[in-house]
């Protein structure tokens, strides 16, 4: 598992972030935003990535409140995991991004001001930060 690549997603109801990450390097890329309709992505757009990319693991964003509790968003991203896993046999983990969007934001800023903060490009950070966190939690 020391050179685990993690596909990374940062679940939302319209656009889900996509990233890739490595977990030797315990960093992670920005890959895409896909569209999803009320929650459900292009399943197909989904595989592609898993064959693409042939991830040992995936990490799903899980939106929770910010004293921990969960809310509804929490549960559909909790079966978005499971959908994932079961439709592909990967296996899949969750990760707490309570604080992702505004970091993707904030790194976005840095990167490249207001330009840079197109919903595509925030949802694929998210999705890099989600990854990055789980690796943190790893050690």
């Amino acid at each position: 598992m020391s050179s685990a690549s993690v596909l990374g997603f940062d679940f939302g109801t319209k656009s889900i972030g996509v990233a890739i990450g490595q977990q030797i390097t315990g960093s992670a890329t920005p890959l895409a935003s896909l569209k999803a309709n009320d929650g459900i992505p292009r399943w197909e757009e989904i595989e592609a990535l898993i064959q693409e990319w042939k991830p040992d693991l995936i990490v799903v964003g899980l939106p929770l409140n910010m004293d921990g509790t969960e809310q509804e968003m929490t549960q559909r991203a909790r079966k978005f995991a499971n959908r994932i896993s079961g439709r592909f046999g990967v296996k899949t983990a969750t990760q707490d991004e309570r604080l992702t969007t505004a970091d993707a934001k904030a790194r976005l800023f840095e990167m490249g001001g207001y330009k840079a903060l197109s919903k595509g490009q925030v949802d694929s950070m998210s999705a890099v930060l989600i990854i990055e966190s789980y690796f943190e939690n790893l050690y």
